[in-house]
């Protein structure tokens, strides 16, 4: 029985440390997404911190400050997504489909 125990808490140290370095990995990894038609691009990497954010000149009008905030909402807001997906998809291999609570 203890054997046993023991086999789990190997597994779950082998796990942790996958996860570890895959965090590590995610750091270099990034997603782009853009709104506006491209008029607003931002880049996050796998870490969820935005890196880079470009901005078309003929998008900036100062007599439509909302409308760039916006753009610039979407863009960040899909880049987000699409880093957590990313991360969960990443994570996904190191739990081979295994359903744990409050792990991605």
């Amino acid at each position: 029985m203890y054997k046993g125990v023991g086999n789990i808490l190997k597994q779950a140290k082998a796990m942790q440390e996958k996860m570890a370095e895959i965090q590590k990995e995610l750091a270099n990894k990034a997603v782009e997404f853009s709104s506006g038609g491209g008029m607003v691009r931002v880049i996050i990497n796998g870490r969820q911190e935005l890196t880079s954010i470009k901005i078309d000149p003929s998008v900036v009008n100062p007599n439509d400050i909302e409308m760039l905030q916006d753009l610039i909402t979407a863009a960040v807001n899909g880049a987000i997504k699409r880093s957590q997906e990313m991360m969960t998809e990443e994570m996904g291999k190191v739990t081979a489909g295994l359903n744990i609570p409050g792990v991605f």
